[in-house]
């Protein structure tokens, strides 16, 4: 039996799949096959036709039209094989469409319409190895798109006669009168019936079909009947006169002649040649097939602005060169760090916490909650007769000693307007008397989202009469946030890109983690809190995505997605990291093991290429993400624990850093560097200039 069921994906209207073709004998199926040739060639083998199909080039076979594929030479071949009853649903004529490439012309297949037919073909094969979040209906999409592609710049009339299109009249004529002939051969038609049919003269018809499909009526009709009757002599027992009288030949002589003529050979002599038994058919079978995820390095080209295509093997090309006009950066990564609730402050290992941040990322102001609470131990009743700012000044001197300006968070701690007007004017006196009216005067101060309207004025009068920085009504409202993406290293992308984007402050970030009412804690490390150290001092993905920030220049020479390059005096920066659609989402963890939210990323490989160095650089890389730097990754790797002995805490603070590396490049007229970031991560590298000393 040479007839096919093809089995599609699931319950797709597809299937894929990437052989290397030494010989597929004769056969037809119910189904649009495309085949895209990768490596080497093939031939084709369509009725009477024969084709050599080289690499990159398309040929498409329609349903059930009898074809061979052979080959003498290695090569991969994408088949595609299309379910018609899908195109159904967009198309009404899908029996009776025929589609149609040029293999034969040396250089037709350069076109753009075969351009962007392969690369229909290469998201469809992206999609159905990746099988990212809804991928069944992006196929599904494509396909859709691909059918009109199809439709209007591959069909057959199309193809046989190019200036056919542009006469719809003759256009739609044509076709009704080939799916009359496919749909009738097997009886008697006349020219006359056709005529009848489309109230045209016998005569003007001969040769609008003449001039139509380059043969006469006659004979348009005897190749369909003869190509029919192929599926007869390899896939029955019948007779040649039987099969002559199934296809519409009035005499056995005339279907000889016939199929001579198209074949160059007698039906007895094609079936002697192509006949094979049905229990034998797949022993002629010479196939290879391979893991369809090798045909990703022939079609990536294909996919490079497909946003959803991402490959390890996937090459991004990043160029740019010195001499473009750059633009001012501005480091707002650094303006503010949210510090927490006043209490955590003023304790020390707390403080060691932060003084390390401070001294790689230099923040400008430290946002300061609940300052005046009874934590601090200011007050000891309602009644506010004495104001004690032990706690406070311990605070403040240590955010003085680490050059953090305080933003202080304004709360309503009383509902007596005196005491809360007693408590401001006291704070503004003692520090003034300590560090002086100027250098208090450079503080800042929000209003809470509990602060009234009456209590936001009485404060914008006592730093009027001081001579304060405006209070910022805007309410500061950053509720306490449990997400265990906090832990991992989708936030070094996360950071980065909206930062360098403009696109979120980052309030909800802190400098440490702590313990809140609504923690759920199964282990002391991990616990979703949104600080940029654990509890024990460990730095986590979070706090190298502001330590890369902080190495960036001052002037922008390049970006786009993915990436920023800047330059500080004659030092080069460049940032990388992971990127895709949805970094501008804070989404939960087990979304990324089930591909929700946010893509799943497996790994980017970058050819950057920097124009136009002119000194000799030292280069400075810095790599860390889901493979290396990341303790979340790290403790994953683990095991788990839920608790660390002073040597695996020791060794786990030591390597949840950036691996970093020193290269040298030499003035050139471009500077290549290979860089793979895997899953989620960022790569830093750091051109510095090396200054020639004159002895």
């Amino acid at each position: 039996m040479r007839k096919e069921y093809i089995s599609y994906i699931n319950d797709l209207p597809i299937c894929i799949s990437l052989e290397n073709i030494k010989d597929y004998p004769i056969h037809w199926h119910n189904s649009i096959e495309i085949i895209f040739v990768l490596e080497g060639s093939i031939n084709v083998l369509i009725e009477s036709g024969n084709y050599e199909v080289y690499k990159s080039e398309l040929e498409i076979i329609n349903c059930d039209e009898a074809h061979r594929i052979y080959s003498d030479v290695e090569n991969k071949v994408l088949i595609f094989h299309l379910d018609p009853s899908f195109f159904e649903k967009y198309y009404d004529d899908m029996k009776n469409i025929y589609f149609y490439t040029n293999s034969s012309e040396e250089g037709a297949q350069q076109e753009e319409k075969y351009d962007i037919l392969r690369k229909y073909l290469s998201i469809l094969a992206c999609e159905a190895i990746q099988k990212s979040e809804n991928f069944d209906d992006q196929i599904e999409s494509v396909l859709v798109k691909l059918l009109f592609h199809l439709i209007n710049n591959f069909h057959y009339l199309s193809y046989d006669e190019k200036d056919l299109k542009e006469n719809v009249i003759q256009f739609q004529r044509y076709h009704r009168i080939i799916k009359y002939i496919y749909n009738n051969y097997m009886n008697k038609i006349t020219l006359q019936d056709i005529s009848n049919l489309e109230y045209l003269s016998s005569y003007y018809l001969c040769h609008q079909i003449k001039d139509m499909s380059g043969t006469n009526f006659k004979e348009l009709v005897n190749n369909v009947r003869v190509d029919e009757s192929v599926k007869l002599l390899l896939d029955t027992d019948k007779t040649i006169s039987d099969i002559s009288l199934d296809v519409g030949f009035s005499h056995t002589r005339y279907y000889n002649k016939s199929f001579k003529d198209y074949y160059k050979c007698t039906p007895l002599q094609f079936r002697k040649k192509y006949y094979i038994p049905e229990e034998n058919v797949d022993q002629f079978k010479k196939i290879q097939t391979y893991h369809l995820s090798e045909s990703l390095p022939y079609i990536s080209h294909y996919l490079d602005d497909y946003d959803r295509y991402n490959y390890t093997n996937k090459i991004i090309k990043l160029q740019t060169d010195l001499t473009f006009q750059s633009t001012n950066l501005q480091h707002k990564w650094t303006e503010k760090i949210n510090l927490g609730q006043a209490k955590e402050l003023i304790k020390a290992r707390e403080q060691e916490y932060l003084r390390s941040i401070q001294e790689a990322i230099g923040f400008k102001n430290g946002i300061v909650q609940n300052l005046f609470g009874k934590e601090m131990k200011i007050y000891f009743n309602e009644n506010v007769n004495f104001l004690n700012w032990n706690e406070v000044e311990t605070l403040v001197e240590f955010l003085m000693d680490i050059s953090l300006v305080p933003l202080i968070i304004l709360n309503q701690i009383f509902e007596d307007r005196n005491s809360f007007i007693k408590l401001l004017e006291s704070f503004i006196q003692y520090f003034a008397d300590i560090y002086g009216i100027e250098v208090v005067k450079l503080w800042k101060f929000q209003a809470s989202k509990d602060l009234s309207t009456d209590y936001i004025n009485i404060s914008r009068r006592i730093f009027e009469k001081y001579k304060l920085q405006n209070l910022i009504e805007d309410p500061f409202n950053v509720p306490p946030a449990i997400n265990t993406i906090y832990d991992s290293s989708y936030m070094l992308p996360y950071i980065i890109h909206n930062f360098i984007n403009n696109t979120s402050s980052m309030l909800t970030l802190k400098a440490f983690d702590t313990v809140e009412e609504n923690s759920i804690l199964n282990n002391e490390l991990f616990f979703g809190s949104p600080g940029l150290h654990t509890l024990d001092g460990i730095k986590k993905a979070s706090y190298y995505a502001y330590y890369l920030l902080s190495k960036l220049g001052n002037e922008v020479i390049d970006q786009g997605d993915g990436y920023i390059i800047t330059r500080r005096d004659e030092d080069i920066q460049v940032l990388l990291y992971s990127y895709s659609d949805e970094l501008n989402t804070l989404i939960k963890l087990e979304d990324i093991s089930k591909g929700k939210g946010s893509k799943n990323i497996t790994g980017r490989k970058i050819s950057l290429s920097i124009k136009n160095l002119v000194h000799d650089y030292k280069v400075i890389k810095y790599e860390i993400g889901e493979k290396v730097g990341s303790a979340y990754d790290i403790w994953l790797r683990m095991g788990k624990p839920k608790r660390l002995g002073y040597d695996e805490w020791k060794i786990l603070t030591k390597i949840s850093a950036p691996n970093i590396s020193l290269s040298y490049a030499k003035k050139t007229a471009v500077y290549n560097n290979i860089i793979k970031i895997e899953g989620y991560g960022s790569t830093l590298i750091v051109l510095q200039e090396v200054q020639k000393h004159q002895f």
